[in-house]
């Protein structure tokens, strides 16, 4: 197999060749920080104050090797996850395809909903959630049509630049007038049966699930086709990424702990009425001049995770019917026309079944919190039994990791499905 490891001496230890490779790292933060940051994180901070933070830094240190693994293995072997599903078997492949169809359009649905209710701050006149989500929609394939990669590398950092920047400004803010608890209030534990609902789905989903290490893994030999990647940069801009996925985490937790937590607000079960509220408390609690870098931030968190979803899902998708319909090369337009069948399934769920939306989102959640651990420990056979060159191959101390992970995904699993259906 081809390995992607050459590169001129000077580029392998250049700041600004490390610099300029900045990308599928940052791509994938920007598709984490959606749902399970804004939200997720957000909600941990406002329930239960700061008693969740140290959980979420350990649940993504336990993830890491194996979204780090989509970075090994091409840059080892010079194919992408997906294609290694294959070779382990095509009932891993299938189960693969089957996961990524379903969670491609009911994750895309959900973000363009959450992305066209927040849109709906910066339009003068009253539009309707359908006509804001082609808004939206239209947008993000124009984008895509257009520059298709180097357009998403692009977006994909000033978004999360400008989301970095202005939670930052936030949580200062925040810092300086945190909200006044109301009399007798007690921090409720998460330590709970009660709240074990709660913290599957923000555990299962920080920082996203495992399924996106492949589409970090097909980012990346698209950038290998584009410009000079050595192992070192492709895990600088890994390592970039992941550790400020997980940092904003806290940042988020923070913004939930200091403005909502403790305040008796009822909390909004969706993710649209919740980012709403969000914005609405800031607005009430630091100044009302706030309320649109709030609707700024929140933004560009859910814009940026709908883009690079839409791109990403299609990217495995088309490159899963490559490998099912065993051609040696992808066919040109099948990415593109896989991100118009996803966007047109979204979209019409949004026209029909708007209704059935959350239900929907709340299976495809445990169906990708079910499936992450046999995805971790697939990504964890491929990175072991392939001969990868030693910068990029498995060390002691990651292996060690990696089965410490696999035991927190299986044993919380096993939880779940004891609380879920056995309790």
């Amino acid at each position: 197999m081809e390995s992607i490891t050459s590169a001129p001496p000077k580029a392998r230890f250049s700041l600004a060749h490390l610099i300029r490779s900045l990308g599928p790292g940052i791509m994938m933060a920007a598709a984490a920080v959606g749902g399970s940051h804004l939200v997720a994180s957000t909600k941990a901070g406002a329930i239960y104050g700061w008693q969740l933070a140290a959980l979420i830094l350990l649940v993504n240190v336990f993830k890491y090797p194996f979204f780090r693994a989509g970075v090994q293995y091409t840059m080892g072997t010079g194919t992408s996850l997906v294609e290694g599903y294959s070779k382990l078997g095509k009932p891993y492949l299938w189960l693969f395809v089957g996961l990524s169809a379903v969670s491609a359009v009911v994750n895309t649905a959900a973000l363009l909903m959450f992305s066209a209710s927040l849109l709906a701050y910066f339009v003068p006149f009253d539009l309707s959630m359908p006509v804001l989500s082609i808004l939206v929609l239209t947008t993000c394939l124009a984008i895509l049509f257009a520059g298709h990669y180097k357009a998403l590398d692009a977006l994909s950092k000033t978004i999360m630049a400008v989301l970095t920047i202005a939670t930052l400004l936030a949580v200062c803010i925040a810092l300086g007038k945190p909200a006044e608890p109301v009399v007798g209030f007690e921090s409720p534990s998460p330590w709970t049966l009660a709240a074990i609902g709660f913290l599957v789905v923000t555990m299962g989903w920080m920082p996203a699930p495992i399924e996106i290490s492949s589409i970090t893994s097909m980012w990346l030999k698209s950038q290998c086709k584009q410009q000079t990647v050595t192992p070192r940069s492709a895990l600088f801009d890994f390592n970039v990424g992941y550790i400020g996925t997980a940092l904003l985490a806290i940042v988020f937790l923070s913004l939930g702990a200091l403005v909502l937590h403790g305040t008796g607000v009822e909390l909004s079960s969706s993710g649209v009425g919740f980012s709403h509220q969000l914005v609405g408390l800031y607005a009430s609690t630091i100044g009302e001049w706030s309320r649109y870098l709030i609707a700024v931030i929140a933004f560009f968190c859910i814009f940026g995770s709908t883009i690079t979803v839409i791109d990403g899902y299609a990217r495995v998708l088309s490159e899963s019917q490559r490998l099912v319909q065993k051609q040696p090369d992808m066919k040109n337009g099948v990415t593109l026309t896989w991100m118009v069948i996803i966007s047109a399934a979204a979209l019409a769920i949004i026209l029909f079944w708007a209704k059935a939306l959350l239900p929907m989102l709340n299976f495809a959640m445990i169906l990708a919190f079910v499936t992450t651990p046999f995805f971790g420990l697939l990504n964890y056979i491929l990175v072991t039994k392939t001969d990868l060159p030693k910068p990029l191959a498995m060390t002691s101390s990651l292996k060690w990791l990696s089965i410490a992970g696999l035991i927190y995904l299986f044993g919380f699993l096993a939880v779940f499905i004891w609380w879920k259906w056995l309790l």
